[in-house]
């Protein structure tokens, strides 16, 4: 347990990878927003934490793990009494946090790779993070060679100058099945996909489709930031659509979550590009702007021979659950707070690139009181521990060696 922890005041709280976090639960949209409010006006001298709104609860991140003061005990407190008075409740079981691992000879190179194909910035002492705090963040150890062919890759969608930049900038023509792979130069794979516009209507110029349809507009006041959510989070309610809002304390990030803006046939529902054009116009209203080049969508593949297998390790150790749809393997978070996983069918007489240990692997942070029921999840799922040196740390591999560190934090 660590000492912002053991301060009076902050039981729905907890440190993870970044910060304390704290998840309320709230009926709707409308009913988080309303704590949104609430943690505007707390913030409104000091700039809005990270916030995230769905239709379920809030989740808010506040501090850095590494230096949570006396001031974000106080803050914690603050919204903790501001969540319980509008009803809302905690359920810190539920908080966690995803980062890719990737071990390296040359970690200079890669860390300028990845920073460009991504358009992250340097975040702590050896990774890189995403500016919004949405996606996963990417850590680099430095370890001996090994064989190329990874059985784990990252998708990311971006904007089609973005990925056009991208491509310029590490002197690739991209590649693949589907046209769109770049490597590093240890050979990990990275599809950098275009993504396009929501409708050819001016009425959602400022939505983009990159696997989810999202828009981001940059705001610099809590107040105004809360006006626009509250406005949102009516609009979505009354549509019955269940969107992701995300706040920072430079803009308000609007998403329909991977594949909940189409039909099932790729093209997007009436309802929600009339819900789009609501938003916008909401947006509008407020003298806010779209940033199109902003947002990005990043999801984690996973080649495997028993994909049925690899796919319930990963589900039952990150608490997930499977998509409904039958031509599809993903797997997502039912907060919908961290990033999607696939699963793709390998050659199962490729045995080398089956024996290796991959260079990626997943770090997996959960709350201290949290760790041996995901631990135990895993094994019981076909996991099993291969290093358990460290107490807060521990490494288990699924049924095909395809590793998680499933961590806690001691110290903050």
């Amino acid at each position: 347990m660590t000492g912002f922890q053991q301060a009076d005041g902050v039981r729905d709280w907890r440190v993870l990878d970044t910060g304390a976090s704290a998840w309320f639960d709230a009926p709707s949209l409308t009913a988080g927003a309303a704590l949104v409010g609430r943690i505007a006006e707390l913030t409104a001298a000091t700039g809005l934490p990270d916030v995230d709104l769905r239709p379920g609860g809030v989740r808010v991140r506040i501090g850095s793990a590494g230096d949570l003061t006396p001031v974000d005990v106080e803050l914690a407190r603050s919204i903790s009494a501001a969540a319980h008075e509008l009803g809302l409740t905690a359920d810190p079981a539920v908080l966690q946090a995803v980062r890719l691992v990737i071990d390296t000879t040359d970690r200079p190179s890669l860390v300028s790779f990845w920073r460009t194909v991504l358009g992250y910035e340097p975040a702590g002492t050896d990774g890189l993070g995403d500016p919004s705090r949405r996606d996963p963040a990417l850590s680099f150890h430095r370890s001996p060679p090994r064989p190329p062919r990874d059985r784990i890759h990252v998708d990311v969608v971006r904007a089609p100058n973005a990925v056009e930049a991208a491509r310029a900038a590490v002197g690739q023509e991209p590649s693949g099945a589907y046209g769109v792979a770049l490597a590093d130069a240890d050979g990990n794979v990275v599809d950098v996909v275009p993504g396009d516009r929501l409708s050819k209507e001016p009425e959602t110029e400022d939505w983009q489709v990159l696997f989810g349809a999202i828009a981001h507009y940059p705001v610099d006041s809590p107040v105004k930031a809360d006006g626009f959510v509250s406005a949102v989070a009516g609009l979505a309610d009354d549509a019955g659509l269940p969107l992701m809002v995300d706040l920072r304390a430079d803009g308000v990030t609007i998403d329909s979550g991977k594949d909940q803006w189409e039909d099932g046939e790729g093209s997007a529902t009436s309802r929600f590009v009339d819900l789009a054009g609501r938003i916008q116009t909401a947006a509008r209203g407020l003298g806010l702007s779209a940033d199109l080049a902003r947002p990005r969508f990043v999801q984690l593949g996973f080649d495997a021979v028993d994909v049925r297998a690899v796919r319930a390790f990963w589900t039952s150790v990150l608490g997930y659950r499977h998509d409904p749809r039958a031509f599809v393997t993903d797997i997502y978070d039912p907060r919908r707070l961290n990033p999607v996983l696939f699963f793709q069918q390998m050659d199962a007489a490729d045995t080398e690139r089956r024996q290796h240990r991959n260079r990626i692997h997943v770090d997996l942070f959960v709350p201290h009181d949290q760790a041996q029921a995901r631990i135990d999840a895993a094994v019981a799922a076909g996991g099993r521990i291969v290093t358990e040196d460290a107490p807060d740390r521990r490494t288990i591999v699924d049924p095909e060696g395809n590793e998680v560190d499933i961590v806690t934090r001691h110290q903050a």
